[in-house]
């Protein structure tokens, strides 16, 4: 039988994702179908998961915090720290993935964070040096390679909590 942590990981990817309005519902309730078929099962899931297409926009938002909870998983709000550090995560993901080229993954941080954000700094700093490429002596290769070696630090990130958080914090 497969492991269960790839599903429940693009399921908590695409939590994060949508919440920020980056990916629409249906998508995640394509993810916890996956969770489902994966092994996991809970009541909140199993509801998730039969929802229509027409229903996921509606009834996703509500229904989500109660199956990531009987799952283990964190639903991060998409206004908080840990949900944009959890969303910065999920792309470099995607881009390491091949969803992504690292020059859209740079484009999409610094869009969406500006400088804003400590995790992903050094990924809006790329961004930078892509629209100064013809005027210095760095390469789009090499660029794309310290964009590359950044997405593989995200992902090396802790992406679960190790240890129960305080939610009070």
């Amino acid at each position: 039988m497969p492991s269960t942590e790839p599903a429940a990981r693009e399921l908590q990817d695409r939590t994060v994702l949508r919440s920020m309005g980056e990916i629409p519902a249906t998508d995640v309730v394509t993810a916890a179908c996956d969770v489902l078929v994966a092994g996991l099962d809970s009541p909140a899931l199993r509801i998730l998961a039969a929802r229509t297409r027409t229903e996921a926009d509606y009834d996703v938002p509500d229904l989500l915090p109660p199956a990531l909870d009987e799952l283990g998983l964190t639903f991060h709000p998409a206004d908080s720290v840990a949900g944009q550090e959890a969303a910065a995560r999920a792309r470099a993901a995607r881009m390491l993935a091949g969803e992504l080229t690292p020059r859209e993954l740079a484009f999409r941080i610094h869009h969406r964070f500006g400088h804003e954000l400590a995790l992903v700094e050094q990924l809006a700093n790329l961004d930078d040096e892509y629209d100064i490429l013809e005027y210095g002596d760095r390469t789009p290769a090499q660029v794309d390679a310290d964009v590359t070696a950044e997405a593989l630090r995200l992902a090396q990130h802790p992406r679960f909590p190790t240890e129960p958080t305080d939610a009070s914090t």
